[in-house]
């Protein structure tokens, strides 16, 4: 999905601004959709191995609804139903509960150096350099952990 932004570049410091470029001034056009996985990987930074670890990780939070709630749930109750069989697919509660034993387990195996940073890039979608920072990381650390903790993420989940 694409949902395109143009941004102002500060001609000082090189950073990408909120607003769009006035007269005069540089502009990049951004891709708001994208994650900060999926634009590693569209650099070669991370291999697809990596980004598919990263992927699954990511689907199993947004599947268990870890991050927070902006809005009240207006969600209907559910329909009261007879036996279910063992094929019939799971109901949303059950599929969350899954999810989330899931997502402890990815973390847990990642360990404790490398699920920090895993968890602000894939999860929060945070940049590398705010990750590094908000960890305490010299500059340019942030690429080498993220690599190390995606490949033990994968190995986790026996990606080839």
């Amino acid at each position: 999905m694409r949902e395109l932004a143009e941004r102002e570049i500060d001609g000082a410091t090189g950073r990408i601004g909120r607003g769009g470029a006035g007269k005069g001034r540089r502009s990049v056009t951004v891709n708001l959709a994208e994650s900060p996985l999926s634009w590693l990987q569209a650099r070669g930074m991370v291999t697809a191995r990596q980004f598919e670890a990263g992927e699954r990780l990511r689907a199993d939070y947004e599947t268990a609804a870890l991050g927070a709630r902006v809005t009240m749930a207006w969600d209907a109750a559910p329909a009261r139903r007879g036996h279910r069989g063992p094929d019939a697919p799971l109901d949303p509660t059950l599929a969350q509960i899954a999810a989330k034993r899931r997502f402890d387990a990815a973390i847990m195996a990642a360990g404790p150096g490398l699920s920090d940073i895993l968890w602000r890039v894939v999860c929060a979608c945070e940049g590398l350099s705010v990750a590094e920072k908000a960890l305490g990381w010299p500059v340019r650390a942030g690429k080498l952990v993220l690599g190390m903790a995606l490949d033990r993420l994968a190995d986790h989940y026996g990606l080839g």
